[in-house]
This record gives C-alpha cells, structure tokens and sequence, in this order.
C-alpha cells in the first residue's frame, strides 16, 4: 500500500459541515486491491489479538462487534485502516469516532477520512495505522506502545491546555466560530470586526499594564500593600548580601522566590537556615535577576478566581505527596499514587502523575531521606514545595464556603491590578473567616491563572469557569459573526482561498 497524500481539514468541507476536523488520505492499496480481510489467513484473528477494545466499533453492522463481523466476512484494507487510525487516536487519550472511506475514479485508490483532536496526531494515525495494517497482512509483530506513546506526546505538545480548552469548548457550545491561529494558545473567537482573541487565558481585552503588573510580584506587591491588602513582609535582593540584611529584618521562616517566576519554578518556601537561604537564592537567581524575600506565611494554600472582576471560584491546594505505611519505600509509594486512573501525563486527566525531579531531591536531601527511604504508617511527604496542579497537587474546590469579606477584597485586588481573569494565591487557615482575623496574607496575583484546578477538582464541585469568560467577551445578543470579504459582482480570472471560512451574505 502506498499513501499518495494526507491533508487536513479545518473548517466545513466536502465531506462534512458539521466536523471540521478531518484527516483526508488518498491511498492506493496496490495489490491488496485483490486482497480483502477475509482472503488473508488469519488476519482478523490478529486484529482482534492487537485491538479487542476496537469489539465497541460498530460500523454499519449498527451493534458491538460489528466491524469485527465486517472483517471477518472480507472488506478493504482502505476500511481497516480508517477503524484503527480512530482506534489508536482514542488509545492515546483522544477519543474520536467519526471515519468514511470511499473509493475514487480510479481502480485501488480510497479516500479514507477520520476525525481528528489535533493535527499532528491525526496525520502520524494515518501513517501508523497503514504501518499497523501491514504488520497484521504479513503476521509480524507490531510496537503498537510505541505509536501510543507518541502520539500522547504530539498531543500534549499541540493541544489547547486545559484553560483554553475549556473556553473554546464554551464558545463552540454557543456555535461562536473559532480558529486556532498558531500552535500555541493564541485562538479566535468570532470573525471580522465581531472577533476576539485569547491566549491561554489572557483576552484581547486584557489589559497589557496589568498583566505588566501582576508579572512584577514587587509591584504587585507595593501597589496591594498601598491599598491596605495584606501582604507578607519583604524586600528584592540580588546577593547573599542582600540576603544577609533580609534575614535581619525579616527573620525565619521565609521564602524565597524569583520576581517574575511562574507555576512555583525557582521557588524555595519554609526557609529556616542562612545554608538553605542561600541554596534558595541560588535556585530563584536560575529565572531572574532580581529575587523576592519574604516572610513565610503558615496557612493553607488557596487560589481565588476573579473573572470580569466578580469573583467566580476557589480551590483549596495540597502540594504533592504520599503518605507512609511502614512497608512500601519513597518510590513505591509515589508509584502507587500514580496509578491513580484520575492521574495522567501532563494535562491528559484530571491529575497529572507525580514526577521525581530537582525540586523533589532538594526536599528529600533536606530530610535526610532517599527513594529506598520507608516512611513510617501515618507520616505525610510533601514532594513539592509548591501547590501546582502540573506538578502532581491536588485541589479542593471550596466556593461556597469564601466568607464575603475575602470575595470582596478578590474583587478589590483585580481591580487594583487591572485584571479582568485574575487568580490570587492566599495564604490562610480557613478562607472561610476574613483573613484580617487569622493572619492571612496575599501571596500572588496572576495574569493568565489556569483554570484546570476549578474545572476538574480532586474533591469537591467542579466549576464551569469558562462560562462567565464567554459572557465577559460576548454579552448576550452580541454578534459574532460578519464576512471577512464582500464581493458585490463576480469577478473572473481570480481565485479566492476560502480556508473553510465562514461564508455569510457572499463574504467569505
């Protein structure tokens, strides 16, 4: 079998209005032409071997087991080929359903057309599911883990992270058109004048100062503290000098973290020993010059999310960890949490797996403990020194229990920025009293804050959060749509590319 051509459609098409995204391969099946599944000795008994989840495939048998039926009694390899490139997209964590393969004017050679979530993933099904059919023609072995394992990773390198993808999902759930328009977050919402952009979870409305602002955690800083917001105690140093005054004025325990880190890279917190300042400072100098110091501020780790400054959700985070049973060592144990069907690689699921890296050796070079280390039945290991989902934490969604003092002061805080999608990290015991009565304090503002940890919490409701972001940049009764390109009277000798645009009143 030999593949003529892989395109990819992006909008509506010729074989369909309602899926825009379609992989369209033209392949030529050579001499398997004359070959069809039930002339090839035990092929559908090695297809089944390798793929007995594809038993759910239908096809136009219209009941479980169907395609395995349509193979046995003898279909094309065009059609075998469609089945497992949607097979083996699903596999790796993308589920799709929707394929056709028809033949075309000449003898042999197919268009075989499946769904896609993302491009590249789509286009290396393709390839691999021909690769996969040959193996099976010819009775070899095949790495199918392989083909899984990258196609996960081309996932994870070109999707939409959860934020974004939630708030394309919102739009396209209120048929709002949307174009990806680079291989990062940058999407459009809408077309011609009525369009907005976002990125991540920065909009085109989002105003370029304050998210100056929120990136210069010292400014932020000085500009809540002038507003009467508590703040913990600190100053900007640069040197183990500087350090030296800091932890004069400021005193154990501390933090130390870089002034425009993100996510908790660079960050040190519970800083107890001029020795562990100093490696602290070294770690934070890795990402910026300049180096925050402050007060290490007991609590709980909470983030509170103000959208289109009206507060919208909380979470409760906890940093990584495990809990000793007397048995099982470090490592065993992080493996066990692993194995958790709620925790994936990168942002596939709910959870992300927990990774052993610098930030996990530094803590346990700290305790005095290794990965053979076993702790003992009861003792909690925190692995991170950070609360972040994409690190392996867990979040708690507590917004119905934020006492109306801490909403009120969230709001205040993204208006003192100038955020319009705004996330705060507090640090208090409970954010249900007001934090002015338990010693909290204001750690973070956020320009870009993820939204994973309120769309799908570890306990607790989850929180549609992209829905008043889509309220924010289309008001009800708000047009979405206008043509990109009027022509009034047909004009011969031009061509114009549609790109599966939209096409409203003879725009394009």
């Amino acid at each position: 079998m030999k593949i003529r051509e892989i395109r990819a459609m992006r909008g509506p098409n010729y074989w369909s209005i309602r899926r825009h995204f379609l992989i369209v391969m033209k392949l030529d099946l050579e001499e398997m032409e004359e070959r069809p599944s039930n002339l090839i000795e035990g092929f559908s008994e090695r297809l089944e071997k390798m793929f007995p989840t594809m038993y759910e495939h239908e096809c136009s048998e219209g009941h479980p087991g169907g395609f395995f039926k349509r193979v046995a009694d003898g279909t094309w390899m065009g059609h075998v080929v469609e089945h497992i490139a949607l097979e083996i997209q699903t596999l790796a964590g993308m589920d799709v359903g929707f394929g056709r393969t028809r033949s075309t004017s000449e003898p042999g050679v197919y268009n075989v057309v499946f769904t896609y979530m993302e491009e590249k993933v789509g286009i290396y099904a393709a390839k691999a599911a021909v690769r996969i059919v040959e193996a099976l023609v010819e009775g070899k072995d095949y790495p199918l883990e392989d083909d899984i394992q990258k196609m996960r990773e081309l996932r994870e390198d070109e999707r939409l992270g959860p934020s974004t993808g939630s708030i394309v999902e919102e739009a396209a759930a209120r048929g709002i058109p949307w174009i990806r328009l680079n291989r990062h977050s940058l999407v459009m919402l809408g077309y011609g004048v009525n369009q907005k952009r976002i990125q991540a979870t920065i909009t085109s409305q989002t105003g370029s100062i304050a998210v100056e602002i929120a990136c210069d955690k010292e400014e932020t800083k000085n500009l809540l503290e002038a507003a009467n917001i508590p703040v913990p105690k600190g100053r900007i140093i640069y040197d183990e000098e500087d350090l030296e005054n800091a932890i004069v004025s400021i005193g154990f325990p501390m933090v130390i973290k870089p002034v425009n880190g993100n996510h908790g890279r660079g960050a040190t917190i519970n800083i107890r020993s001029k020795e562990d300042a100093i490696e602290a400072l070294g770690l934070a100098k890795k990402i910026s010059r300049a180096v925050i110091c402050e007060k290490y501020i007991t609590g709980f780790d909470h983030r509170v999310l103000v959208i289109d400054y009206k507060f919208v959700a909380a979470a409760k985070r906890t940093p990584a960890m495990v809990k000793g049973d007397g048995k099982l060592n470090i490592q065993q144990l992080i493996d066990e949490v692993n194995k958790d069907p709620r925790r994936g690689y990168g942002h596939e699921k709910v959870l992300t797996a927990i990774k052993v890296d610098e930030m996990t050796n530094n803590i346990l070079l700290e305790k005095g403990l290794t990965l053979e280390s076993v702790l003992p039945a009861g003792e909690i290991l925190y692995l991170k020194s950070t609360a972040n989902i994409s690190t392996g934490g867990t979040a708690t969604d507590i917004s119905d229990h934020v006492h109306p003092h801490n909403i009120f002061m969230a709001e205040r805080i993204a208006r003192i920025i100038g955020l319009d999608i705004c996330g705060i990290d507090i640090m208090a015991d409970d954010l249900g009293l007001p934090i002015s009565e338990t010693g909290g304090a204001i750690l973070e503002v956020n320009a870009a804050p993820g939204f994973r940890m309120h769309l799908a919490p570890t306990e607790g409701l989850p929180r549609n959060v992209a829905e008043p972001v889509i309220n924010m940049l289309f008001p009800p009764g708000a047009p979405l749509k206008y043509p990109l390109l009027l022509l009034p009277e047909p004009m011969e000798n031009h061509h114009y590319p549609t790109h599966g645009a939209y096409r409203e009143n003879g725009g394009i």
